[in-house]
């Protein structure tokens, strides 16, 4: 959950207007993109990618709550 929460928070970073360091929030976000999809988590038996979704959607729920 916290890589999620982290792709959020450095996306939302990316996406004001101007932001400063973009290199580094881009590297950042691929970074955290690629940790995101070869968790070990979604490789066992029974997962699909479709939930992939949960996740993103809980770590906006609980960003919205700070």
């Amino acid at each position: 959950m916290q890589l999620q929460t982290d792709w959020h928070r450095t996306y939302q970073t990316l996406a004001v207007p101007d932001p400063a360091r973009t290199t580094v929030l881009r590297r950042r976000l691929q970074w955290l993109s690629v940790r995101l999809w070869w968790n070990p988590y979604w490789t066992g038996p029974g997962r699909v990618p479709a939930a992939r979704t949960e996740p993103c959607r809980q770590a906006r729920v609980l960003q919205g709550q700070r």
